[in-house]
């Protein structure tokens, strides 16, 4: 099992003048402190105009901070919207291998296309071809990173002429895709693709389990067309997380800000009516929480198994890894048994503070994490030599990257007989 810890930058209402600024660098130290604890992955999205529930609208800004203060920790893009309207391909391509180089090839490449009426109403991406645009502007991306030069595009969203894409990643041919997931459909597009699944979807292990079992089976089929030039056969699940010796301070410490961070993004997603910098989404979440599955005292019982959610009377409330290390080795356990491959953590969410985000992430590197890194080098091993014909088949599927026309040429804007100076 390998583990990653997850940023929206989240900032609940109200805000003080500096309360951004001490965000992002509590954040900075955060994922430092992960790096030394030995966490495998440091995990970024991107959003915009989603205030209180995510500032972090510039990922590979703070991604780049992040590399130069680490050294073994993966960073991943959880995830890079791709519609043309959110960001343009080259500009992509440019962005990801320039960090893949300052970070000596630890990017991890997430992809997505958002579905809140905010970002996709902000930068006029129709809602209908949106999956469409991700497609389209991950194939054209893959090969601006292979592609010496990159051949040109003529798609329905990107027309581009040849191009040299530079500069080009460190890791070839390029970082390991990922998809954002929040159904069991998105995911086994994911493994269609042959990229690794995120998945935000809050999933018990035993459910895990039917996702996973599908996700690998289709990897394995002729389905398996792969998205990129590498396959990255990956299932991710996202989870509330806060590490405590008593299981009430865990709560107390961490239970708010979980379910702060499930509200606020049904608040974007699903039930919100937002007017900007006018709603206090803090204050609804108080309100209202219970109506929406953010029941305190349904998630607070102690000295039981943890779940994605726990149940009290027919509902149910979202918990995640929000207890002490035997709990949470436990739920661990029952995802690595399911066949998960990651599990990545939310601990700065809502009004959780700073240093007790520290505490818990020692807590648990001490305490759980080394049983499952223990197993982790047997684990890959045999997952290598299980897919290995598999993917050697589906990367056949692929169509290789292209050359650009021979006579191609730029000519210079200048006419003719001029000078530039």
């Amino acid at each position: 099992m390998k583990f990653g810890i997850f940023y929206e930058h989240q900032l609940p209402r109200p805000w003080g003048e500096d309360d951004e600024h001490r965000l992002l660098k509590d954040a900075l130290d955060q994922v430092e402190l992960a790096d030394r604890l030995g966490l495998d992955y440091a995990w970024e999205v991107e959003h915009h105009f989603l205030e209180e529930y995510s500032h972090s609208s510039a990922p590979e800004v703070f991604l780049a901070a992040a590399s130069q203060r680490t050294r073994h920790i993966r960073l991943g893009h959880g995830i890079v919207q791709l519609p043309v309207g959110f960001n343009h391909p080259a500009r992509v391509a440019e962005r990801i291998a320039t960090l893949d180089l300052l970070s000596d090839g630890r990017v991890e490449f997430g992809t997505g296309e958002s579905s809140s009426n905010a970002e996709l109403g902000g930068f006029e991406v129709d809602r209908g071809t949106k999956r469409d645009q991700w497609d389209e502007a991950l194939d054209a991306i893959t090969r601006m990173f292979v592609e010496m030069p990159f051949a040109g595009y003529k798609g329905e969203f990107l027309t581009m002429p040849p191009r040299n894409v530079v500069p080009k990643p460190l890791q070839k041919p390029h970082p390991p895709l990922w998809v954002a997931c929040s159904r069991r459909e998105t995911i086994h597009l994911a493994a269609t693709k042959g990229i690794g699944a995120l998945s935000f979807s809050f999933i018990e292990p035993a459910e895990a389990k039917h996702w996973v079992d599908d996700y690998y089976a289709t990897i394995s089929s002729d389905a398996c067309v792969p998205g990129g030039f590498a396959v990255n056969p990956n299932l991710a699940v996202v989870i509330p997380f806060m590490c405590h010796e008593d299981e009430q301070e865990a709560i107390d410490r961490g239970l708010d800000g979980g379910h702060f961070f499930g509200y606020s993004l049904a608040h974007y997603y699903v039930f919100g009516d937002h007017r900007p910098g006018v709603t206090n989404v803090w204050d609804e979440f108080e309100e209202r929480r219970s109506l929406f599955g953010f029941d305190r005292q349904v998630a607070a019982q102690t000295e039981v198994p943890l779940g994605a959610q726990l149940m009290q009377q027919g509902l149910g409330s979202l918990r995640g890894a929000v207890g002490t290390p035997d709990q949470i080795r436990d739920l661990v356990r029952g995802y690595a048994d399911a066949g998960v491959d990651q599990v990545i953590f939310v601990s700065q969410a809502g009004r959780n503070r700073h240093e007790h985000i520290c505490e818990s992430l020692e807590l648990f590197a001490r305490k759980v994490m080394p049983e499952f890194h223990d197993e982790e080098q047997a684990r890959e091993k045999a997952k290598a030599e299980r897919l290995a014909d598999a993917i050697t088949a589906a990367l056949a599927r692929r169509d290789a990257p292209r050359e650009a026309p021979a006579d191609y040429h730029m000519p210079a804007a200048m006419l003719e007989g001029t000078v530039p100076w």
